[in-house]
């Protein structure tokens, strides 16, 4: 019986154990197909995970530009915020130097305040303020007329040198005598005659010099006069066109010349207006204009210079958006007062603008004409063109000249006669001799002799010293004052 037992209970431990090994087997296959199951959605999810984190790699490189021009972005911004920085320091300065003299203003008013009224004290309160806002406002303005200033110079340069560019004028050219070519050396000894009467005639008739060199086949005019030479010269030439030259048709030749001088000037007052492309001049003015081809002023043509200034203004006036006409027009007759300075009083400026004003000309063609030399004020943004077209053609390379010796001895001379008054201290000899500033001796000269002064040396100037056109004169009388406190 306990054999039996015994081996009862080994069968039963047996199949325990079988049932064990079972059991263990079927959980590890449900384990293992449990592992594999999560495997592949751990292999899924990883798989997942990658294209996420590629994506975000793409992502991060695209932000990595983005950032990239953001940062140059920033940089620019900030260069843009340390130049800001440095303006707004330097006018943090500036408010704190005001602000600390608006504290000390402030203060030493407190000690009046307990003698004010509400109302004073308001009233001071309210001007303090108002001056230091038109403080703040000039300070304002003069930035921005610096800023402005720059830019207008830049642009006039622009405009003045586009206008230049397109003049190609002639420099000086004008002499004292004028050569004329001959068509044979025969024609030298009909132009002498016998004994020399013909140049004799010649000379006498003309008023003008006549020089005949061996070796050279032409003659010389020699005159300082320009409308003597000039009448010589077209006698001359017809003269030698009609081959017969003798006393008596020297003066018919003379006779001629001087009667067709004005239908000369005409024409030379045609072609200029012409050439300038201003129309509807008065008649009258075509001949005052012509007279101009025989006037010089240091060397330059009068009428030539009127007409490049005509155009250099009209040049101006297009690049800047003016009236072209008007300003072409004020241009070209700004001089014409100069046919007349020998034989009317007055500047040239001023007899110029009178005698457009009699013809009819524009109230602004008159004001810019009378303003060239800043006369009159200037009415208009063309007589202001004027005025520098002007300039530029007197002031150009090769424009006019002037024998600096004799200039330096004119200015000197004048000096010399007005320092010859009793009671003046200083001579100042302005704008090439056309105004002297005198300053005299306030214990010598009182109010009064200065008036007479003045008109004094106007008539000593008048009397004794050769010029054209006005010399204005300025008597300077200043009494100064000085004591010290000790």
């Amino acid at each position: 019986m306990p054999q039996l037992i015994a081996t009862v209970a080994t069968l039963l431990l047996l199949l325990a154990s079988v049932l064990v090994v079972h059991f263990a087997r079927r959980e590890a296959a449900e384990i293992r197909r449990d592992t594999s199951n999560e495997t592949q959605g751990i292999r899924e999810e990883a798989r997942d995970l990658l294209s996420e984190a590629q994506r975000r790699e793409e992502r991060v490189a695209q932000r990595e530009k983005e950032l990239a021009a953001d940062l140059r972005a920033a940089q620019k911004f900030s260069r843009s915020l340390d130049e800001r920085a440095a303006v707004v320091a330097r006018d943090e300065k500036r408010v704190v130097a005001q602000r600390q003299e608006l504290t000390s203003r402030e203060q030493a008013a407190l000690a009046e305040i307990a003698q004010l009224t509400q109302e004073e004290a308001r009233e001071r309160l309210i001007n303090e303020q108002i001056d230091l806002a038109r403080e703040r406002a000039r300070m304002d303005v003069r930035r921005i007329e610096r800023s402005t200033k720059a830019t207008a110079e830049a642009r006039a340069r622009s405009v003045l040198v586009t206008a230049m560019q397109r003049q190609t004028s002639e420099v000086v050219t004008e002499t004292a005598s004028t050569w004329i070519t001959l068509p044979s050396e025969e024609m030298k000894g009909r132009i002498i005659g016998r004994e020399g009467r013909n140049i004799r005639a010649f000379e006498a008739l003309t008023g003008v010099n006549v020089m005949v060199e061996e070796g050279v086949n032409a003659v010389q005019l020699s005159s300082f006069d320009v409308e003597r030479r000039e009448i010589a010269e077209v006698t001359l030439r017809d003269l030698i066109e009609d081959g017969r030259i003798q006393p008596q048709r020297v003066e018919a030749a003379y006779a001629r010349a001087v009667e067709d001088a004005e239908q000369r000037h005409v024409d030379a007052g045609l072609d200029a207006i012409e050439a300038a492309g201003v129309l509807g001049i008065a008649q009258d003015l075509v001949a005052i204009l012509g007279r101009l081809r025989l006037r010089t002023s240091y060397g330059q043509n009068v009428l030539a210079h009127l007409v490049e200034t005509a155009q250099l203004a009209a040049d101006i006036a297009a690049e800047i958006g003016a009236d072209v006409e008007l300003a072409r027009r004020g241009a070209f007759l700004h001089d014409i007062g100069k046919a007349f300075t020998h034989e009317r009083e007055g500047t040239h400026a001023a007899i110029g603008a009178a005698l457009a004003a009699e013809h009819g000309e524009a109230p602004e063609v008159v004001n810019a004409i009378a303003a060239h030399h800043d006369e009159v004020p200037q009415d208009s943004l063309e007589a202001v063109i004027v005025q520098v077209a002007d300039a530029i053609s007197a002031s150009r390379p090769g424009a006019r000249r002037e024998d600096a010796d004799g200039y330096v001895e004119r200015m000197e001379g004048l000096e010399r006669i007005v320092a010859s008054h009793d009671g003046v201290e200083k001579v100042l000899a302005m704008a090439a001799g056309r105004e002297v500033r005198v300053v005299v001796e306030p214990d010598v000269v009182d109010d009064e002799g200065a008036r007479e002064l003045a008109r004094t040396i106007a008539e000593h100037i008048s009397k004794d010293f050769s010029f054209a056109g006005e010399i204005k004169v300025t008597v300077i009388r200043e009494l100064r004052a000085e004591s010290v406190a000790g």
